[in-house]
């Protein structure tokens, strides 16, 4: 008889040490560092904390610990720094919307001036001129003209009141869930909003009028993990001349519900000049492959900077504080020089409002936006302001602007640059090196990654100007414009 024999191999797991939790006692925060982190130095070591202020002495718990630099999160407050104010909205610290509303607004512009200073200095390496005093916002609340609302199933409970509510038996699978922001750090899980004041009435009534439709009918608000729900997003956008556009986002079409609920909407507030909705099977929110269908009003909202109209439909970029672009505007236009004989070239061109507000004082404007969709917006924006000295072409500047649309469009005297946060692609930087026109105006929402263009640009152009503006109080972004003029020598 032949015996059959069984190897089986068994493969023990390595048993992981469990890393020490560190924590520095007694930390004296020193200053500000990039994203808003207050830093601190620890036996040579730049520990970097988020959510504290420079003053403040604390604990501080490491999440990472490398040679020369850690961070780490506040686990104790021995004293709080003479600068601190207290947060007038409830719900700062946790919806991650307003990270510096516990500066004042005068500590805030110091240390975003900062912020561009030390940008241009250590990453830029080049000769610059004196900076400008920062142009800070008159109105530091209810300065957005556009909101996103979520709506979901997972509502954040802080700590303290997740134990005190399971002390008292809530089940939390029978909460219906939240209306307002997502948490930051959590994509599935979202903040109800009581009162945000980034944005004036009726934002927060619409908000919890339609949270509250849906809730008392039982229709489900939208589960980012099962990819299941009916409401999931609105988007209320509101311009100084008192238009104001609404665009529900539905998970799956209900046409008697999304009428009955959209009925409701416009008969509570009359205000509303354009509604809208818009279905979304997706996995992601984006609204830049979706149609919002109109329900109500022309499906647009009218906008105005200084002379100058501004049609804003439901997927249009604009910017979102109207009374600080209107400053950031003419600033730009003053950094252009221009007397009526120049060709301006408007890059990343977007809608073409900045390029539009600058027109009167140029020769000839040519805008060019890779979005086909924007510069449709753009050509509308200019027949709307009746502009006939324009032209906007939808690509890439690398491609379009050779010898060909050179010699039909003429040469720029002008070059107006506002990029994304990532900055110019390097081959659009050596693109302007050699089309090199004689000024470039620089508008920049990232500090750094104009420095690192500045740096490249520093080849052939010197830096004459530089004013930094504030867009968005309370918050850690900063907008920059800098002049460059082309070398003589």
């Amino acid at each position: 008889m032949e015996l059959g024999i069984k190897i089986v191999w068994i493969t023990f797991a390595p048993v992981r040490k469990q890393k020490k939790s560190i924590v520095l006692e007694e930390l004296l925060l020193e200053d500000y560092a990039a994203e808003g982190k207050s830093l601190a130095r620890f036996e040579g070591k730049v520990v970097f904390i988020e959510g504290a202020v420079p003053g403040d002495l604390v604990d501080v718990q490491l999440s990472k610990n490398k040679k020369d630099w850690a961070e780490g999160h506040v686990v104790k407050y021995h004293s709080y720094s003479k600068d601190r104010v207290t947060p007038f909205c409830s719900h700062f610290g946790v919806c991650g919307g307003c990270q510096w509303q516990m500066l004042p607004y005068e500590k805030q512009l110091f240390y975003k001036t900062k912020q561009v200073s030390d940008n241009l200095t250590r990453i830029g390496k080049v000769a610059l001129p004196e900076m400008m005093p920062i142009i800070g916002a008159v109105q530091t609340e209810q300065y957005r003209n556009k909101i996103e609302y979520t709506f979901g199933t997972k509502t954040y409970i802080p700590s303290a009141q997740f134990r005190l509510m399971k002390a008292e038996g809530v089940s939390f699978d029978d909460l219906p869930g939240g209306a307002g922001f997502h948490v930051r750090g959590f994509f599935d899980k979202v903040v109800e909003i009581d009162t945000c004041h980034l944005q004036e009435e009726p934002t927060n009534l619409i908000r919890k009028f339609v949270a509250a439709y849906a809730i008392e009918r039982n229709l489900p608000f939208y589960d980012v993990r099962k990819h299941q729900g009916w409401l999931r997003n609105m988007f209320i956008r509101n311009s100084t001349i008192g238009e104001l556009m609404v665009n529900i986002v539905f998970g799956f079409e209900d046409l008697n519900n999304q009428k009955a609920l959209m009925d409701l909407v416009l008969k509570q507030f009359p205000q509303i000049t354009t509604l809208l909705y818009t279905i979304n099977t997706k996995h992601n929110d984006s609204l830049f492959d979706l149609y919002p269908q109109t329900y109500f009003g022309p499906g647009y909202i009218l906008e105005k900077l200084e002379d100058f109209q501004f049609k804003i439909s439901p997927k249009s970029f604009f910017q979102t504080n109207t009374k600080q672009a209107q400053r950031l505007y003419q600033v730009t236009r003053d950094f252009a020089e221009l007397n009526g004989s120049q060709t301006v070239y408007d890059l990343y061109c977007g809608t073409g409002s900045i390029g539009i507000f600058v027109s009167k004082l140029a020769k000839k404007l040519v805008g060019v936006e890779v979005v086909a969709e924007a510069i449709e917006d753009a050509k509308e924006n200019a027949a709307l302001n009746h502009l006939d000295k324009t032209a906007f072409f939808a690509g890439d500047v690398i491609e379009i602007c050779d010898d060909a649309f050179f010699e039909t469009h003429g040469k720029p005297d002008v070059i107006i640059t506002d990029p994304p946060r990532a900055g110019m692609h390097e081959k659009l930087v050596r693109k302007l090196l050699e089309i090199a026109a004689p000024t470039i105006v620089y508008v920049s929402c990232n500090p750094a990654t104009q420095a690192r263009d500045l740096n490249l640009l520093d080849e052939k152009y010197r830096v004459e100007k530089i004013q930094p503006v504030d867009m968005f109080p309370h918050t850690l972004h900063i907008e920059n414009v800098v002049q460059l003029k082309l070398r003589t020598n």
